[in-house]
């Protein structure tokens, strides 16, 4: 069980789209320096959890607090502060098409940091060396990139801040399962290097197993259980024991094991 005092908190969490209430009531901790994976059904609302927590999408009750700032309260210079110490991921990679890998690497810099642009090119180079993709990479645009190049650029723009926290939704989905297991290792690699807290949104059993320190299961509008994958094994709910013992399951943990 992690112990300390959460740098994510989410309480009483209620989030509707018209009439359908896709959050009631969510509570969630996250702790410094752990890998939390968040799972659930279709339509539990893990995506937008993460858009909540990072303010893409206002929820309609609850409290969010993001290293000791309320997120859905704080004055825009607060607000500012804190968001410079996190970094996005999304599925897509949503990288900017007109701009070349460096020049959207180095895009969170020109909007939220005072230096130059020389810097901001060196930078922005040492987080595309950092997530393993080749120096020439950073002059190409995102439709001359492999699929497993466009996650790496865009995992490389969510640590253009020196982030504390990063958030990842989906990191793995369309990779193929080596391209799936290196991007693993990237992250628990760079997790480890830079002390970084993570929140990972994915469906990828075999990521769960690879990265994960803890796991929350949504359903029903709430966190029905949050724990370590061994404590998952034994949760009596039927889509938990479905989806952490069945046969993909079984699999994704002999994978990891034998790493």
């Amino acid at each position: 069980m992690m112990t300390g005092e959460p740098v994510i908190s989410v309480r009483d969490l209620t989030t509707r789209f018209g009439a359908t209430v896709v959050h009631d009531g969510l509570n969630l901790d996250v702790f410094r320096g752990e890998v939390l994976g968040v799972v659930g059904g279709s339509g539990t609302g893990k995506s937008v959890l993460l858009r909540s927590i990072v303010g893409l999408k206002r929820p309609s009750a609850g409290q969010i607090t993001v290293l000791g700032t309320d997120v859905l309260t704080a004055d825009p210079a607060r607000l500012h502060a804190v968001q410079n110490r996190w970094g996005v991921m999304f599925q897509d990679g949503a990288l900017f098409s007109s701009l070349t890998v460096r020049e959207n690497v180095a895009a969170p810099m020109r909007e939220r940091l005072g230096i130059d642009a020389q810097t901001r090119t060196a930078l922005a180079d040492l987080r595309i060396a950092m997530v393993g993709l080749p120096a020439t990479a950073g002059g190409l645009y995102p439709s001359e990139l492999s699929g497993g190049m466009r996650k790496r650029a865009g995992l490389a723009r969510a640590l253009a801040l020196d982030p504390e926290i990063v958030f990842l939704d989906e990191p793995t989905a369309g990779l193929d399962p080596i391209g799936a297991s290196e991007f693993d290792a990237l992250i628990i690699a760079l997790q480890r290097a830079l002390g970084l807290t993570v929140f990972l949104v994915t469906h990828d059993l075999d990521t769960l197993h690879a990265t994960c320190d803890r796991i929350a299961v949504l359903a029903g509008g709430k966190v029905l259980v949050a724990g370590t994958m061994a404590e998952m094994l034994h949760v009596e709910d039927p889509w938990v024991h479905a989806y952490f013992n069945g046969p993909r399951a079984h699999a994704a943990q002999t994978a990891a094991g034998a790493i």
